[in-house]
């Protein structure tokens, strides 16, 4: 599928990973809505981005673990550039809890983290879902992560919350064929996104040290993997990991 004229929505795209997604799609023809949760000033410099390349942007505050919040910020969107083609599922929230610290791991963290990680992706699906149907041509790229394929990562709820979505990108392509195409790409530990910014220098090593490319997940090459699954007519229900050559399936 060609993208050019698109209308494209990038939940999270006021963040590190989240913005790099945007500006690929919009250098690529595509016009793009932006969620936020609660950085609107990072919203509106990736709108003037956008806006900048000649394409048409709006940004819209959303909870993703609020289903009215869900359906208002779908709204504006709406009724702001007139539809949706694309969807990219990229809005998440995680806290660092070792794996083996059962009691910090609480109800209200694993809660949230599924929420937001698993349960928010599925309602923004289904409330987008009609206008991704209407042409027969939609598309839905959700960004897990290769936590979700390895017993690794922040915390169990992170790694559990990222593994369901892996199903539920299944489960969808299924439920939405032939109209919607469902992917999902699964970074590795991504340079200049918050999280890496949390980790200490040791971390960030080991991490680097363990890739057979000897590099962390570069965010461009997530971004082109997106517009890849954009794209392809004949591609859905997978995942492509990105992690530098840590997780091998």
């Amino acid at each position: 599928m060609d993208i050019a004229d698109k209308i494209a929505f990038v939940t999270g795209g006021s963040g590190g990973l989240g913005s790099v997604i945007a500006r690929h799609l919009a250098a690529h023809g595509a016009n793009v809505a932006i969620s936020y949760g609660q950085n609107a000033d990072a919203g509106e410099a990736v709108k003037r981005e956008i806006t900048a390349m000649g394409r048409a942007c709006c940004v819209v505050p959303m909870d993703q673990t609020a289903p009215a919040s869900i359906d208002q910020a779908f709204d504006q969107v709406v009724s702001s550039l007139g539809g949706i083609d694309i969807l990219v599922n990229n809005a998440a929230w995680n806290a660092a809890v070792p794996f083996a610290d059962l009691d910090a791991l609480t109800p209200e963290l694993w809660d949230r983290m599924h929420h937001t990680n698993l349960r928010g992706p599925f309602l923004v699906t289904r409330a987008c879902a009609p206008h991704l149907r209407k042409h027969k041509r939609g598309r839905v790229v959700n960004i897990s992560a290769f936590i979700g394929l390895s017993a690794e990562g922040s915390s169990i709820a992170h790694a559990t919350a990222k593994a369901g979505l892996i199903h539920l990108n299944r489960c969808l392509a299924a439920a939405m064929a032939p109209d919607v195409t469902v992917n999902s790409v699964a970074p590795g530990l991504m340079e200049g996104t918050a999280m890496f910014n949390r980790l200490s220098g040791d971390a960030v090593e080991a991490g680097r040290q363990r890739a057979k490319l000897n590099r962390h997940t570069d965010l461009q090459d997530v971004a082109e993997q997106v517009l890849t699954f954009c794209r392809a007519e004949s591609v859905t229900g997978q995942v492509l990991v990105i992690d530098g050559g840590i997780v091998f399936h």
